[in-house]
């Protein structure tokens, strides 16, 4: 663990992160994982007819979508905070008061994670944490 200790110490995408703490985003891959679940769930969301309510609210280029969607998750699985260093802190439900969340968009949202998680993380049961823990998030996310 020192030289984990030390190596947050020098990285400062890494200082914000408890060197302790095992966490999701080392357990299924880090960096690589995390970007492919952004793009997958974009990806996903573009391709699913079930899903072009949910595109038609998402500002183009939607890459710059993928790329905030990856920096948050990186934080929020235990990784490096790249949201909270360029953005600031989170505030995801104030970030989406403006859009109308109810259940038929919290349901297409959670449809195209469902799937880029399957896609993109490979142990079931760390699947089915991330799910789990990224559905209640969805639902607090609801504004109607």
């Amino acid at each position: 663990m020192k030289w984990l200790k030390k190596l947050v110490g020098k990285d400062p995408a890494l200082k914000d992160r408890d060197p302790n703490q095992s966490n999701a985003y080392d357990r299924i891959g880090g960096e690589k994982v995390i970007r492919a679940i952004a793009h997958q769930f974009y990806a996903q969301m573009q391709h699913n007819e079930a899903t072009q309510e949910l595109l038609a609210i998402h500002r183009a280029p939607i890459e710059e979508s993928e790329q905030k969607l990856f920096e948050f998750l990186s934080g929020w699985l235990g990784g490096p905070q790249l949201y909270q260093q360029k953005h600031g802190h989170p505030a995801l439900r104030a970030r989406h008061m403006p859009f109308k969340v109810d259940e038929a968009m919290r349901d297409q949202w959670l449809l195209c994670m469902k799937a880029a998680i399957e896609m993109e993380v490979t142990e079931p049961q760390h699947q089915q944490a991330i799910y789990s823990a990224i559905a209640t998030l969805a639902d607090h996310m609801r504004n109607q």
